[in-house]
């Protein structure tokens, strides 16, 4: 058998913890990882896992042999990036990860464009509002908006998104407009749960550079932990919302919802792509995440 591959199969069984993770990530059966495991004990003659119907680890062996089996498939890796044409087309498969509201809002139409001008790739979207593990899911790279991060992964800054407090101008005519935002605690606000219920807002005062920040203690009769639903609601004329420019930009834009306290600034988001190693980095993510930098300066869907 492939003596590389079976260093490889051995590798992830030690990084993932269990046979089957290692599988999946290389895409192949369990029964035929476990055969690579034993081709490479048998061609070294020493075992190299302690393998049990309830746990597994390394054997004295194991755990001598596996630094050379790192430093063997880093040596490749390296060989491959060395002999690569920065020029090159990307192509392959490339699989991207984001929340629900931040694919529907952005992220499906720019991987179609990218898509679009490097035919020899495919992009397949994972959609889901919970945190994805990159290693067993087998995620290129996560997008995540936010600026609190996971640790153990390499993450590099796309955007800066501001965030927009809005209404329908069915609700402010029924309930009036605020105009200061304190004036808040006297609308029905539409909160999502992660935000909390407290909503702050920055302005410059006239004899410093340092903004003068308002805490409002909001309240109101809806809330959520999905900003879509919250979008809608605030479409259908239910109250005052709190969202991410990227979800509201074109109902701004079109007069469905109107902003309010323009002069004031409210906490931004990062945009961060997120991955898992940054000394290996296939070239079509290298391309995607330059990609994106420059779409997100520049899209008319992005405020």
């Amino acid at each position: 058998m492939d003596r590389f591959l079976a260093m490889q199969v051995f590798v992830d069984v030690v990084d993932l913890g269990s046979l089957t993770a290692a599988a999946n990530k290389l895409d192949m059966s369990r029964a035929m990882a476990t055969r690579y495991v034993a081709s490479l004990e048998k061609s070294l003659g020493a075992r190299l896992l302690h393998r049990s119907s309830r746990s597994l680890g390394l054997t004295s062996a194991g755990n001598d042999i596996l630094p050379y089996c790192r430093q063997i498939l880093a040596l490749s890796d390296e060989m491959d990036s060395a002999t690569e044409s920065k020029n090159a087309e990307p192509h392959g498969l490339i699989r991207v990860a984001s929340s629900i509201s931040f694919g529907q809002s952005y992220l499906a139409e720019a991987l179609l464009r990218y898509a679009a001008q490097y035919p020899k790739i495919s992009v397949e979207m994972v959609m889901a509002d919970r945190a994805v593990n990159l290693i067993e899911e087998r995620i290129d790279l996560a997008i995540q908006v936010g600026n609190e991060l996971e640790l153990g992964l390499i993450a590099r800054l796309l955007t800066r998104c501001p965030s927009v407090v809005c209404a329908a101008p069915a609700y402010l005519a029924r309930k009036g407009t605020p105009l200061h935002p304190k004036d808040l605690i006297q609308h029905n606000c539409l909160n999502h749960t992660r935000l909390g219920k407290i909503w702050r807002f920055s302005a410059q005062t006239t004899d410093s550079t340092d903004p003068a920040v308002d805490e409002v203690s909001v309240s109101g009769n809806f809330a959520a932990n999905d900003t879509m639903v919250l979008l809608q609601a605030a479409l259908a004329g239910d109250g005052i919302v709190h969202l991410p420019a990227f979800t509201t930009t074109p109902h701004l834009r079109s007069g469905t919802l109107l902003r309010l306290f323009p002069e004031y600034r409210l906490p931004e988001l990062g945009v961060y792509a997120l991955y898992s190693s940054r000394k290996h980095l296939p070239a079509s993510t290298r391309s995607l995440l330059d990609f994106l930098v420059q779409d997100l300066a520049l899209s008319q869907n992005y405020g």
